[in-house]
């Protein structure tokens, strides 16, 4: 599914990693863990295909079959969820659209907000809807990076949930515990 091979970053005179490899297979779920500013992050950023690395080559999946949730859900504050998912719908082209967005809002308790700015949301209700958008078109690898950051018991319980669907997974958190079951990958940045 993914393989990066020698991969390595550096910002300038600071290097955040060095020789890292991945090898997950398709329906493979890699846990990385770590503490703050050892690359959890970069590392995430580098498969996903946001930003290239400074040495190694990564192999994955098609762009359009990747979903990234960063730390930042990136959707748009302005706008409804109703609006942010069927924008992005029709930029990653879902067929009925519509039904699959209603289902997600549904799934993730955002439906009787559907018609709501999110610029007037939680940080944990941003956080559902950032779920939602990766969810969106189905991706078949997902990255996400402390996706248990800012949802409440409620929230984590069904990102539990999604953690079931058969998909291939890269995960970075601090709360290895919650996916440790799950994983049957692991890499630890010191």
């Amino acid at each position: 599914m993914i393989a990066a091979l020698a991969l390595g970053m550096r910002f300038g005179d600071k290097r955040v990693f060095r020789d890292v490899s991945v090898d997950l297979a398709d329906g493979g779920f890699l846990l990385v863990t770590g503490p703050n500013g050892s690359g959890k992050t970069t590392l995430l950023r580098v498969l996903a295909g946001l930003t290239a690395p400074s040495q190694g080559e990564v192999e994955g999946p098609p762009r359009h079959t990747v979903g990234y949730l960063g730390h930042d859900p990136l959707v748009y504050r302005e706008l409804t969820p109703l609006e942010n998912l069927t924008l992005f719908g029709r930029l990653y082209r879902v067929p009925e659209r519509g039904e699959r967005i209603g289902m997600l809002l549904e799934r993730f308790g955002l439906w009787e907000v559907r018609n709501d700015r999110v610029s007037t949301f939680s940080r944990g209700m941003q956080q559902r809807l950032g779920l939602c958008r990766v969810l969106l078109h189905e991706p078949r690898l997902l990255l996400l990076d402390e996706p248990y950051n800012a949802l409440d018991a409620a929230g984590a319980e069904l990102l539990d949930g999604v953690f079931t669907e058969p998909r291939t997974w890269i995960v970075a958190t601090h709360e290895p515990r919650r996916v440790d079951r799950l994983a049957t990958d692991r890499l630890v940045f010191a």
